[in-house]
């Protein structure tokens, strides 16, 4: 790396360059042109993603500085430091959370006959009355008052769980002591409450927590409740394993899993109106620092507004579900493999639909000529129909090897339940390299022939999950390259057991020849650009943190390379620092689905290459993960590759642009064609397929989380 590039003042923070993403998650819900029910869905998926990055990225800084570590990150921030920075602009996001959720979303849902009552105080006497019988019927049954004294310690409060903390009084003692009880608000049920409205055609609703407050003195017949109010905190949940240690990393695993609802208290969530004495009492048991404490002006974790985004009716309050369309290489219910023998073929999820790749494991697991089967799992769909294909394959008497990741952050605990499955019926289950995460999607089907054993393969960007693929934006490659093949089985091979290829055919591998690969393309466009020849970089990726990736396109920005980015989330590179980024634009799409394939596309004099795979711009990607980046060598699919980029970097509705002062921007479009990159791509998707085999029908697809 040169070390004019290395500065700190030309990198952005991490962690906060995080946050900006997540506040134009956010400004989608602020957005007037996007339909009302979608706003409340951004809403929800900013509160989920702000949950995930405290229970890691902050809970990882606080061990930090708990282990005085003093070391400082790329932008020259020590842990401290960034904690300050993210405490206080993460009490912006929230602010600007609830005041788009009070002022502006919560009035126009009640303009549209929806109504979230903010307090139970507004009830009327038949909605009380109905209130009552559910809290009477349905919830005080599942209820566990907890009260704490000298023989009764503080409970465990559970991570991420909702709880109404109440300060209650003897109802036999005019003064004494006040006493502290909680109750946790039970999961188990829903968490918006369908109450008569009064008013025909209205929905009104009240919120699970709300029903309990206005009935807690039940929970306490012989006390006086003082006050009450919803609390929730949440826990350290990094997972610490020492894998070079661990007889069992399964077992290994599941004990570290149980850690996490007992990890330490990060975050406190309070609403705003909590009585001082009951505040004090929370702060001291939890042992939280003040900074740590989230006063709320509303509802606690909106996550909920994803269930009201979910509500039967207000189909004119969403956008008209997409359905993915078939892929006209691969007709619905022919023979798979004789497709991918007349040639590579590229998938564009989720506007081309996921089917062919879950079909090419079915079609495997049972044909007969199918010799063996491997794949890499990393995150599959709660009753996924590839992990029931390979079972069935194992069952059926063919070698199935698959690698399920165990360490895959939040589903760990799925990812445990599907390897001893698959062990069960007769799979050979790997669970990973030790001290690496296994990131890379590849799938392998050995198959005998006539002309003797062919490899059929499928390589993609995203996960083999059927459920995510309706709504991440992913592409996909089946071959039978023979090349691929080979490089296919030598990454198997590495996986199970220890045989590490001297070289490669096609595919590059991390964490070994990754990093170099990059470095060396950039360098390159570089020496190209020093020559005076054209030369131009365009990518698109998720995220891009690594400081020597970044160097060097500094280096070759500075040499005159034109480089064009889409990064998604977190980018510490900034741009228009003169002589150093004059020659970078990075934009960001946050839209309907979430962007998560990776192209990585270099000029190289003409000779144009092109590459996709797994892995992002970032330290953990080329250096503790296995990852797999293919190259697309078919003319044809290279210029579908070159369009779906030059599409998203022509997007003028759903991107944000990088300025030069770290923050984002929407395009002026005033006077320009209005495009639409996901719109496009799916109105695309169904004009390449003839009419009779479109999907038409409308589909609800229920949104997860941006992360």
């Amino acid at each position: 790396m040169e070390k004019e590039f290395l500065k700190p003042e030309y990198y952005e923070n991490r962690e906060i360059s995080w946050l900006k993403f997540n506040h134009r998650v956010l400004n989608e819900a602020r957005d007037k042109n996007i339909p009302l029910l979608e706003r409340l869905k951004f809403i929800s998926i900013t509160s989920s993603n702000l949950d995930e990055f405290f229970m890691v990225r902050v809970a990882s800084l606080k061990d930090m500085v708990h282990a005085g570590y003093k070391k400082t990150d790329i932008a020259g921030m020590t842990a401290k430091e960034q904690l300050e920075a993210i405490n206080k602009d993460t009490r912006a996001l929230v602010d600007m959370q609830y005041s788009t959720f009070n002022r502006s979303l919560t009035p126009m849902l009640r303009s549209h006959g929806i109504e979230i009552l903010s307090a139970y105080e507004d009830l009327t006497q038949e909605q009380a009355e109905y209130v009552d019988r559910y809290f009477r019927e349905t919830v005080y049954p599942v209820l566990t008052p907890m009260a704490v004294d000298a023989s009764r310690p503080f409970p465990l409060i559970r991570n991420k769980s909702l709880n109404i903390a109440a300060l209650l009084n003897k109802k036999d003692q005019k003064k004494g002591e006040l006493e502290f009880a909680t109750v946790q608000v039970p999961s188990v049920l829903s968490r918006i409450v369908q109450i008569p409205s009064g008013k025909e055609g209205q929905k009104t609703f009240i919120l699970l927590e709300q029903v309990i407050e206005r009935n807690i003195q039940r929970l306490f017949l012989n006390y006086h409740v003082i006050c009450a109010c919803p609390y929730r905190i949440m826990r350290n949940a990094d997972l610490t394993i020492d894998e070079d240690e661990a007889e069992d990393l399964l077992q290994e695993i599941q004990k570290q899993l149980k850690k996490r609802q007992w990890g330490e208290a990060i975050r406190l969530e309070v609403e705003d109106k909590i009585d001082k004495r009951l505040l004090k009492i929370l702060e001291e048991e939890l042992h939280i620092a003040q900074e740590d404490i989230f006063k709320i002006n509303g509802p606690i974790d909106l996550t909920f507004l994803m269930k009201m985004y979910g509500i039967e009716g207000g189909d004119d309050l969403r956008y008209q579900p997409y359905t993915p369309q078939p892929v006209p290489e691969i007709p619905h219910g022919e023979d798979i493999f004789a497709a991918i023998r007349k040639g590579d073929i590229l998938l564009h999820h989720p506007y081309q639909t996921f089917d062919p790749v879950v079909d090419f494991i079915r079609q495997a697991s049972v044909d007969p000529d199918v010799l063996a089967i491997k794949q890499t799992l990393y995150r599959v769909s709660g009753n996924s129909p590839i992990i029931a294909s390979l079972a069935q394959a194992a069952e059926n008497g063919k070698q199935v090897s698959v690698l399920v990741e165990l360490k895959a952050r939040f589903d760990e605990e799925n990812n445990i339940v599907w390897a001893q499955k698959l062990e069960k019926a007769g799979c050979h289950v790997i669970y990973g390299l030790v001290g690496l995460k296994t990131h890379s999607k590849i799938a392998l089907v050995v198959r005998r022939e006539e002309d003797g054993i062919r490899r059929y393969v499928h390589l993609g960007t995203g996960n083999y999950n059927d459920s995510t693929a309706k709504l991440y934006t992913d592409i996909g490659m089946f071959t039978c390259s023979e090349a691929i093949g080979e490089d296919a089985t030598a990454v198997f091979n590495m996986l199970s057991g220890y045989s590490e290829p001297l070289s490669w055919n096609k595919l590059v591998v991390a964490p070994i020849w990754l990093r170099k690969r990059f470095l060396k393309l950039i360098k390159r466009e570089t020496e190209h650009a020093k020559a005076g020849k054209e030369a131009f970089i365009k990518a698109k990726m998720n995220s891009l943190c690594d400081q020597e990736i970044i160097a060097a396109l500094y280096g070759a920005s500075a040499a005159g390379v034109k480089i064009d980015l889409v990064v998604r989330g977190i980018c510490c590179l900034r741009v228009g620092i003169p002589g150093v980024s004059e020659n970078i634009s990075v934009r960001s799409i946050v839209g309907n689905f979430l962007e998560h394939s990776r192209i990585f596309w270099f000029h190289n004099d003409g000779e144009e290459e092109i590459y996709m795979g797994s892995a992002d711009w970032m330290p953990r990607n080329l250096d503790r993960r296995v990852e797999i980046i293919f190259p697309v060598e078919n003319e044809a699919l290279m210029d579908e590759v070159r369009h779906i980029l030059e599409t998203q970097l022509s997007d003028n509705t759903k991107a944000n642009i990088l300025q030069p002062d770290g923050n984002y921007e929407k395009i002026d479009k005033r006077g320009k064609k209005l495009i639409n990159s996901q719109e496009s791509f799916c109105r695309e998707a169904k004009a390449k397929v003839p009419k009779k085999d479109a999907y038409q029908e409308r589909v609800f697809i229920p949104a997860e989380p941006i992360t």
